[in-house]
Order: C-alpha cells, then structure tokens, then sequence
C-alpha cells in the first residue's frame, strides 16, 4: 500500500477553512461581525503552541446548533462553491499525481468535518481523517467525538483509520507522505516515508533544513 496524506489548512489550501467558513456564516448573517476576532484570537494561540482545540471547535461549530440541518447543509454547499477558485493550483497538482500513481488518498486535519468536507469533494479525495462533532438529531452542540485529530492524536486517528479500511499500519506502508505546513505535525510527519512541508512555519523550514526533508514554496 501507498499511502498520502495531506493537511488542510495552508498545505492542501492557501488559507485557513475556519476563518472562511466563519467569514461566510458571518456574510450569510448567521453569526455576529464579533466572531471573526475571536476565531483570531485561536489562530494566534494556535500559532503560540497554546489552543485548546476544544474551546475552538465549541466556537466554530456550537453556534450551528440554532439551525436546521438542511439549512446548514446549504450553506455548506454555497461555501463549497465559494471556494472552488481558492483551491491551490500546486497542491491539486500533487493530489492528482498521488491518485494516477494509485496511491491511497485522504486529508488529515484538525479542522471539524463539517467545515472539511466540502474541500475534500472539491480536491477529489474521498478520504477525511478530521475533528468529528458531537451531533444531535442531525445538529452540531460544539463537543468533538473522540479524539481531536490534532498533534499527536493525528497519528492515533490515521492508524485507526486505516484499521478500519483493513489496509496495514503506517509502518507497513510500501511508502508514504504527509504534506503539512506546521511543525504541530511534526508527530505524522515523522512516521511516513516522505514528509513534505508546504509553505512552512519557521520552525517547521529549520527543521526540514536539518532534516533534509523537501520543501514546496512555489503555488
């Protein structure tokens, strides 16, 4: 088995999803001016090292919870349409190769499925390994099922997923890969064959330095 996993959040897309997502609920009148700035004030902890992911999914995805499922999965699919032309050439790119070789595809991230989703159909990967919501009669209460797929539950998320397909474990891959951007990646970056840091955080690009691993700068 062949094996490429890619993050989303600026590494399969240029831009962070929860800020567009928010900025769209925020255009459709569904949330308050006031939410961009504190989901900005997540992205700076997250940056520091200091997120709770938690507290950050319960900000992105509780206020959902006031609407109906259909009208929240129309928004999600006028989200979708909005960011078809912010999709990244380059990245697109990759995915398109891994798929051609035959490799077994699947984005990995941190981000709540409901705001991922909708990138996933748009790159053609059929696979999302992502922070689940807690839902109830089809509506988002802001708590994850299970673990965060964030740091280091990254690589217990990925494992269990494949477990679940019935493919073998990361370390009996014939080869793998994991784009990312951020050195919080760093526990799966260093369980596949290849890691590839996209557009890195400084200290992901020393690191990769040291390592020799490669670097995509170039959209």
């Amino acid at each position: 088995m062949r094996l490429a996993l890619f993050d989303l959040d600026h590494t399969l897309i240029p831009f962070d999803s929860g800020m567009a997502w928010t900025r769209h609920l925020i255009a459709l009148g569904a949330l308050q001016a006031a939410a961009e700035q504190r989901y900005l004030g997540y992205c700076h902890q997250y940056v520091a090292g200091t997120l709770d992911i938690h507290a950050m999914h319960r900000a992105v995805v509780a206020p959902l919870a006031a609407f109906e499922p259909a009208q929240l999965q129309a928004w999600r699919e006028d989200f979708a349409r909005c960011m078809a032309g912010r999709l990244s050439p380059a990245m697109l790119a990759a995915v398109a190769r891994h798929r051609e070789q035959g490799d077994l595809c699947a984005i990995v991230t941190a981000t709540s499925r409901l705001v991922a989703e909708p990138f996933a159909r748009a790159c053609g990967i059929e696979h999302l390994v992502a922070t689940e919501p807690v839902m109830t009669d089809g509506r988002p209460v802001g708590d994850i099922e299970g673990l965060p797929c964030y740091r280091e539950h990254k690589v217990t998320r990925v494992e269990a997923w494949l477990a679940a397909l019935g493919t073998p474990p990361l370390d009996r891959a014939e080869a793998s890969w994991f784009y990312s951007d951020s050195v919080s990646d760093l526990p799966l970056l260093q369980c596949v064959t290849y890691p590839v840091a996209v557009r890195p955080d400084d200290r992901l690009r020393e690191l990769c330095r040291v390592r020799g691993w490669l670097i995509m700068d170039d959209d």
